[in-house]
């Protein structure tokens, strides 16, 4: 597909990643509609909650393409009753109701963008996951957005509507919220982090910038469609460096001390703290080759500017 004066519905539009991804799309000058759950401003159009009810039809007027960032995101407490229930009416069944109804609406190409926990929670050291690994999503979360997955990909096969799939691992930028942002706030008020042993693992992450990038990329290259691209800045970190370099972005020296790591975990499944000592202990890697690849594309931030960045507002 090479669209000449594309028009874009892009969901979740002010959101972290949406937002973002809005004002990059408007600087390559696309035509853009920006879909906001209510108090639409100029360019935006309200729609309500995204679920299997939402009436798209009127947003989707004369489109050719369909960026879906809208979703429920992970919540590491969540305080419902069922979590998986919550999460399959907006990441699941919203996702497949826009879906339908933009391919009904003549929608060229249709966008998602998804996460690397439908592959799991973990890799082996230096055994990322690669697009010929199969799914093994462990949370609720995680399965909404696998069946959403499989729902677009049948959707495909039925109407013709091209679908293109990013899973992304964790993300940061300017106004990032979640555990990343506890690892700002622990660097930059200076506070001591038993960490400094954790050298040994591997996660890769994605800047913000990063990440647009390619979804602006998948807007109109002819060989995204049809394809699952995974994501990263193509340099991953253990825990003790992530934790230097963002010392280092922040101008402020970080002050880690070597606690053995047996005696790290130990101490987190004491305290029911397991998922957080996975993510700071572990290694989650991703293979961007095919990405890479097939669309000619190279992460243009370093880990070093995208960590600058995110960090901006703190200095």
């Amino acid at each position: 597909m090479n669209l000449h004066n594309v028009k874009i519905l892009l969901t979740g539009a002010n959101g972290f990643v949406g937002s973002a991804t809005a004002q990059a799309l408007l600087r390559s000058k696309f035509e853009v509609l920006q879909a906001v759950r209510q108090s639409a401003n100029l360019g935006e159009i309200a729609i309500g909650a995204v679920d299997d009810d939402t009436d798209w039809n009127q947003a989707l007027i004369g489109c050719h393409v369909v960026i879906h960032c809208a979703a429920r995101v992970h919540v590491m407490q969540d305080s419902v009753s069922d979590p998986l229930t919550e999460y399959q009416k907006v990441n699941t069944a919203g996702t497949l109701n826009l879906a339908r109804q933009a391919a009904r609406a003549g929608v060229k190409r249709f966008v998602f963008l998804s996460s690397i926990k439908v592959n799991g929670e973990a890799t082996r050291l230096g055994a990322p996951y690669t697009d010929h690994d199969a799914s093994s999503p462990e949370d609720a979360y995680a399965i909404s957005k696998a069946e959403a997955e499989i729902g677009l990909r049948l959707l495909m096969h039925e109407t013709g509507m091209e679908v293109v799939i990013i899973r992304s691992p964790l993300v940061y930028g300017p106004g990032v919220k979640g555990n990343f942002a506890s690892l700002l706030h622990w660097v930059s008020r200076g506070l001591p982090l038993p960490l400094g042993a954790v050298t040994t693992n591997r996660r890769s992450l994605v800047a913000l910038d990063n990440l647009v990038d390619l979804i602006v990329t998948c807007v109109d290259h002819p060989k995204a469609a049809n394809q699952t691209f995974f994501v990263s800045d193509g340099d991953d970190l253990s825990t003790a460096d992530l934790l230097r370099r963002i010392g280092k972005a922040l101008n402020r020296p970080t002050h880690l001390f070597p606690v053995p790591l047996s005696i790290l975990k130990s101490a987190s499944s004491l305290l029911g703290k397991r998922a957080v000592a996975q993510r700071l202990l572990g290694s989650l890697q991703v293979d961007i080759c095919k990405t890479c690849i097939l669309l000619d594309w190279k992460p243009p931030v370093s880990v070093d500017d995208g960590l600058r960045r995110a960090v901006q507002q703190r200095l």
